[in-house]
């Protein structure tokens, strides 16, 4: 079992880092090579946008759910969300926002991907985005209480009559940690825990939800998935916090 972030978050990371040719590497991971689609333009590799691209004002790695569109621009809002995911930039010239297209291809147990990330033009979405996200400190705090409120779920939830392999995992995903090869160089300390402590929290989460465990009836499965899934919230919020940068 491993830890990872999701494309966007990696992507938001490495356009604030400046370092478009080992970014490359660091997104793409095991899928095949990315492209980007622009408006009106022809496809092109993503290191070759990225060097184009240049420097950026203000770069961030979003993940929107129905009815939680977190600051994704209202142009690109309904992709955005039925992705899970966005990443917004901020140069000189204009604002842009990238939405992965992800074509998966391949058998469950050698699975590739296609992704192609689709960038349309968009107004500055500085101002509104500082205002939806709180800080790294609002994160921290927030994924402490999360990390409390899944402990008591997973205890509603009686893990002791799950399967013993996902209890096993959901015990050893605390020492889980994230691949240093896919995060820059530069990277802060507090935003490295930041985003390894969110990541480690939806993994607790996705395990926690493939089972109802020892649920006695249709409310109390509710009623602690719903638990689970605020959770996830907390952890989403925090992941978009950690990769955000408004000042390049």
């Amino acid at each position: 079992m491993l830890l990872d972030l999701p494309r966007s978050v990696l992507l938001a990371l490495w356009i604030a880092s400046h370092d478009p040719v080992r970014a490359v590497a660091a997104v793409q991971g095991d899928d095949e090579p990315h492209t980007v689609v622009e408006e009106d333009g022809e496809p092109t590799t993503l290191a070759r946008w990225l060097a184009a691209l240049g420097a950026a004002e203000a770069v961030a790695g979003l993940l929107p759910v129905p009815g939680d569109a977190l600051g994704v621009p209202a142009a690109v809002s309904g992709a955005a969300v039925e992705a899970g995911e966005a990443v917004l930039v901020h140069t000189g010239a204009a604002g842009l926002a990238l939405v992965p297209e992800v074509r998966r291809f391949g058998s469950e147990l050698e699975p590739g991907h296609l992704v192609a990330w689709h960038v349309t033009p968009v107004p500055d979405w500085r101002l509104a985005l500082q205002g939806r996200l709180g800080t790294l400190g609002d994160a921290e705090r927030e994924l402490r209480q999360g990390l409390v409120t899944a402990t008591e779920a997973l205890q509603r939830l009686d893990v002791a009559r799950w399967r013993p392999d996902a209890a096993a995992m959901i015990g050893a995903v605390p020492r889980l940690e994230l691949p240093t090869s896919r995060l820059p160089r530069d990277l802060d300390g507090r935003r490295a825990r930041t985003l390894t402590s969110a990541a480690r929290l939806r993994t607790i989460v996705s395990l926690a939800v493939e089972d109802d465990g020892g649920a006695v009836n249709l409310w109390q499965a509710d009623q602690r998935t719903a638990a689970l899934r605020d959770v996830d919230r907390v952890a989403r919020a925090a992941l978009c916090a950690a990769a955000t940068t408004l000042q390049g």
